[in-house]
């Protein structure tokens, strides 16, 4: 059997259930980096039902939701529970230079990855440059 010896954790941990509702969704952590031509994002979301997982684009905003739920089983009683509950979210403003409109999505282990390849007008070309009659130079832009 376990032995419950901090008071104020226990306040905590219930405070914490209680923020975490559809109304006040709890935080998911994130991790984000850009790779070449593409922006990554990693969302932590352990015991997450992937059927729950809602990822949606409006114009620079993405928003990521997910459930988590306990499921009640019968003769069963709870001595601790830790372990949040309920629903989270997360809001990320994305800059225009990303193309959303080919975002791909996985999740595994816990993990929902996002790729976002930048857009082809954000990224580095050479340019023509015109300098009188001695004919054009190409300089990197």
């Amino acid at each position: 059997m376990l032995m419950r010896s901090d008071p104020f954790r226990d306040i905590d941990r219930v405070f914490a259930q209680l923020t975490g509702t559809i109304s006040r969704p709890t935080v998911m952590h994130l991790d984000a980096e850009r790779d070449g031509d593409w922006f990554n994002a990693y969302f932590d979301l352990p015991g997450v039902d992937p059927d729950s997982i809602e990822v949606t684009v409006e114009r620079n905003v993405l928003q990521v939701k997910a459930q988590r739920q306990r499921t009640a089983k019968d003769g069963v009683e709870t001595v601790i529970s830790e372990r949040p509950m309920g629903v989270f979210s997360r809001q990320l403003f994305l800059a225009d230079t990303l193309d959303t409109d080919r975002l791909e999505a996985s999740y595994d282990n816990g993990v929902l990855a996002l790729r976002i390849p930048v857009s082809d007008k954000a990224k580095p070309r050479k340019i023509s440059v015109g300098s009188g009659n001695s004919g054009r130079k190409q300089i990197k832009g």
